[in-house]
């Protein structure tokens, strides 16, 4: 029997300021297996990338509960949640965030910076994570000397060289053309096939979106069915 990797009961988010609140997330529901991947869809500033900010743990709940391989976060205190973060899950952005100044595989290795290992287990396995993602012969390049989907396969590299359970993906093909769009998918696809990871993405892409086991509807901060 499968397990829930991924829980949130009655979760909320609301921002404030002095003039003004605004919820994003309102009773929040939602589980989500060990191995599953699944997709998030709704218009823009529903909600969606709070979600994925939430259970990536970049983002605390205003109220409800949010478990981890059914452990609470809120019982976790500031260093247990970053060592979560950073072994647990990998995140992928549209505008891949990447770093100029750093060769492709210097990019790579930064989330094994603040784990315990030697600079040599480090480059051998951002050389492996670049290898699973086809870009063995770009990595001494900068990322300016590649194209957006070869940077969006470097922070794909980047997300999965610490080997996380969870991937979490927010509109990871959303400035690629068709083609590209459709290696990003495969890779996402295949490591969640091959690997066993469990991935949510955000995408705004219907046909993309039907690839994964589920859709999740958001609509003005609630899930909708």
């Amino acid at each position: 029997m499968t397990s829930n990797l991924i829980e949130l009961e009655n979760v909320g988010k609301t921002y404030r300021t002095d003039r003004i609140e605004t919820v994003a997330l309102n009773q929040i529901n939602l589980s989500v297996a060990e191995g599953e991947m699944i997709s998030v869809m709704g218009p823009s500033g529903c909600g969606k990338s709070t979600l994925l900010n939430v259970i990536g743990l970049l983002d605390d709940p205003s109220e409800g509960e949010l478990r981890i391989g059914g452990v609470p976060v809120k019982q976790r205190g500031d260093k247990e949640l970053a060592a979560l973060r950073n072994e647990r899950i990998g995140f992928v952005f549209q505008s891949f965030h990447l770093i100029p100044d750093l060769s492709v595989v210097d990019n790579v290795e930064i989330p094994l910076l603040y784990r315990r290992m030697s600079g040599k287990e480090r480059r051998t396995r951002a050389l492996r994570a670049l290898e699973r993602v086809g870009l063995s012969a770009r990595v001494d390049h900068f990322p300016t000397q590649l194209s957006g989907g070869q940077q969006q396969r470097v922070a794909i590299a980047r997300a999965i060289v610490g080997e996380p359970r969870i991937l979490l993906a927010d509109e990871p093909t959303g400035n690629l053309d068709s083609h590209m769009g459709e290696e990003i998918m495969s890779i996402l696809e295949g490591l969640n096939r091959n690997d066993g990871t469990t991935v949510v993405m955000v995408t705004h892409d219907q046909d993309k979106a039907e690839r994964t086991e589920r859709i999740i509807r958001v609509f003005d901060g609630q899930i909708v069915h």
